[in-house]
């Protein structure tokens, strides 16, 4: 009796797998490119001036925007944000 149960239970893990196996995923969908290789060269090319592409270990450098606050009243504005804070 036991030996029935674990080859009914083999035969369906076995057929659920088969049956899983046969949908890739995610679903494959055929790419069609809106671009030509001229323009994608030229567009790399851009990003390579501007040094938003990395390469090898030099990683692109991430431009922040500048901030409307000057120097004093950027650390006043953190002085009043830190009495905010409670603790953890």
């Amino acid at each position: 009796m036991n030996t029935k149960q674990i080859t009914a239970a083999i035969v369906l893990f076995a057929a659920a797998s088969a049956a899983m196996a046969e949908a890739p995923f995610p679903a494959e969908t055929k790419f069609v490119s809106t671009k030509t290789r001229a323009e994608v060269v030229a567009e790399l090319k851009q990003a390579q001036a501007q040094h938003l592409i990395a390469n090898d270990s030099n990683y692109p450098i991430v431009i922040q925007a500048r901030s409307p606050l000057n120097r004093e009243e950027a650390l006043s504005q953190s002085k009043a944000d830190s009495k905010l804070y409670s603790g953890a």
